[in-house]
């Protein structure tokens, strides 16, 4: 497969904070394995299981709440698939494509520190597909 094409990474499901435990209980029940942690600069609880490909994001108490962010997502949507997150060599260009159709990015990071990177561009869903471009030097 050449590498240019986008690959699958992980999927990301938004959980009100009062369910998180929970369904993180219940994923491990099932074999998932999760790294717990605060992402302080998102404001968000994270369960992440990098190496199966399964997130949980939880808003914290001081979360942004305008359009894209999880506190958002959860207040129109409830529980749910969040994101489809998609590794891709270039997120610029993907980003350009996605712009064609119509679509614009709603967030987007950058970061790095002891040799990684990872830069993710989370678009506006189309047609009910919530995608991220993720371009990370990670295995």
């Amino acid at each position: 497969m050449s590498e240019s094409l986008p690959l699958l990474h992980h999927v990301v499901f938004a959980v009100a904070r009062e369910r998180l435990d929970t369904a993180a209980d219940y994923l491990s029940a099932l074999g998932f394995q999760f790294q717990a942690f605060d992402h302080e600069d998102l404001h968000l609880a994270i369960r992440l299981d990098w190496d199966r490909g399964f997130e949980l994001i939880s808003p914290l108490a001081d979360a942004p709440t305008e359009a894209g962010t999880a506190a958002d997502f959860l207040a129109r949507n409830g529980d749910g698939l969040f994101s489809v997150v998609v590794r891709t060599v270039d997120c610029d260009a993907a980003e350009h494509i996605a712009g064609r159709h119509g679509v614009n990015a709603d967030f987007r990071q950058h970061v790095q520190g002891d040799g990684f990177e990872v830069t993710e561009v989370k678009l506006e869903p189309l047609c009910g597909i919530p995608l991220t471009l993720l371009k990370t030097n990670l295995p």
